[in-house]
This record gives structure tokens, C-alpha cells and sequence, in this order.
């Protein structure tokens, strides 16, 4: 009787044992934090199952926002691991500051202005939108939104950014620019066109012409405090890959 007691105890003791081994398995994963541009959300989206299905001992977690409100958070201590940026200047500043290691510039985009979809407003020049018919128009903060920085640059060289101030709605970073476009609460905005091309609610009224502001860069880089330098330089180094590629390309992005 004693024997069969031992024997029942012990293969109790396995079968926990075994029953624990998932959640084990699962606390040894690696967390890294990628601080990210709004605007690569969709694309990271993907990369990220993607990666983690190669790499199970990882779990991704992305943290979006404007590139420059990010950039203040890594200034302050903030955790992450790496730093993925819609603009050359919030890198550059934290390279400056030596808070960056390794970093590259991998990614190019446009600028566009949408209106609603339902709108069938042609436009020819963004001078257009001092018209009375035009009530608001959407950007990103320009002291911490790339994409409102390129916005202000635009509407300067082209000589209504004064003019058209009573009418611009500020947004906190791109994607709220398209929502407000989206949801008809304002005439016109200015985002990115790999935005642009993730939303049935809107269309593209204008391209942008580069030469009318900053080039806009994306580059990504590697926090110098980070607590896992191996896994990030792993997931920095496939963000070069032309299997990301391939994604970021499938999403308006140039290379």
C-alpha cells in the first residue's frame, strides 16, 4: 500500500511538473521594447508575428507614438530597447546625446494631403486651402510630429502657413490626423502617403513634392541602455532584411 502511495505521489509530482513547464517556458521569454513611429504600426504589425513565430524566445512589444514625444521619453529614462523613427532629427539628437548606439537610416516616405473620401474637391496646390469653403485642416504638432514638421515646411515654402492658421487642428501624431479626416471633423490633412493607403475613408487630394520640405527618413536604432544589447541587435539587423523589406514595401514604403 505504501509502495502505491510513492508511486501516485511521484507521478503527481511529474505531471505538475510537465503542466508547468509552458508557463516556465513562457517567463523566459525575452521582452524588447521597440519605441516606433505611429505610422509604422501596420507594417510592424506583421513584422512582429513574423518574428516571433522565427523566434519564440521573444516577445515584441511596440510602443507608438510621435517620433518626438519618444525621443523625449528615452531622454528621460524611459525603457526600450530600440528606437524606430519617422524623422532624422529626433535620431540625430539622441545620438547626440549618446543615448543611441548602432543606428542606419532604412526607410523613405511621402508626404500627401487627404480629404474625406465622400469629398470630390479637386485640388491643384495646397494654396487652394485658404479658400472660405475650407474650415479646418488637420498636421501634427511640428515641435514633436515629423509629419507636421514636413506639413509647416510645405505650407511655407508655398506661403499660407500664416495665413492658414485659425484653421489648423493639431493633432498629437499622424494617425490622429487621419482619424480626424476620417471621421469628416475636419477638411483636409496632412500624413504620410503609407497612411494614407491603410484607410478607405480617405483619398489622396495631393502628392507632395519632396523638394518642398526635409527629405523624410525613417532610421532605427539601438538604445544605449538597453538590458538585452544581443536580442536587439538581432531584431535591428532583420529590420535590414529583405524579408522586412519586402513588408515595408507592401506598405508604401521606399527603400
Amino acid at each position: 500500500m505504501k509502495k502505491h502511495f510513492a508511486l501516485g505521489a511521484t507521478l503527481l509530482s511529474a505531471a505538475l511538473t510537465l503542466s508547468a513547464q509552458p508557463s516556465i517556458a513562457a517567463s523566459r521569454k525575452t521582452e524588447l521594447l521597440v519605441s516606433a513611429a505611429a505610422s509604422l504600426k501596420d507594417s510592424l504589425d506583421v513584422i512582429e508575428k513574423s518574428y516571433e513565430k522565427k523566434h519564440p524566445d521573444i516577445d515584441l512589444v511596440f510602443n507608438y507614438g510621435s517620433s518626438g514625444t519618444l525621443q523625449k521619453q528615452i531622454e528621460q529614462g524611459a525603457p526600450a530597447d530600440l528606437f524606430f523613427s519617422a524623422g532624422q532629427k529626433q535620431m540625430d539628437a539622441l545620438v547626440k546625446e549618446n543615448l543611441i548606439s548602432d543606428h542606419a537610416t532604412l526607410l523613405n516616405n511621402d508626404l500627401v494631403m487627404v480629404v474625406p473620401s465622400n469629398v470630390k474637391t479637386k485640388y491643384t496646390t495646397v494654396k487652394e486651402l485658404i479658400a472660405k469653403s475650407v474650415k479646418k485642416i488637420a498636421v501634427g504638432q511640428p515641435e514633436s510630429v515629423p509629419a507636421g514638421q514636413y506639413a509647416q515646411e510645405t505650407l511655407n515654402a508655398r506661403g499660407v502657413w500664416n495665413s492658414l492658421q485659425s484653421k489648423l487642428v493639431y493633432a498629437k501624431d499622424v494617425r490622429q490626423v487621419l482619424t480626424y479626416v476620417e471621421t469628416g471633423n475636419v477638411d483636409a490633412g496632412f500624413v504620410y502617403k503609407t497612411d494614407a493607403l491603410t484607410s478607405s475613408k480617405v483619398r489622396i487630394a495631393l502628392n507632395i513634392l519632396p523638394s518642398v520640405h526635409s527629405p523624410i527618413l525613417y532610421p532605427a536604432g539601438i538604445v544605449k541602455e538597453t538590458k538585452h544589447a544581443a536580442e536587439a541587435k538581432a531584431f535591428y539587423t532583420y529590420l535590414q532584411s529583405s524579408e522586412a523589406d519586402a513588408v515595408f514595401v507592401k506598405y508604401g514604403f521606399k527603400l
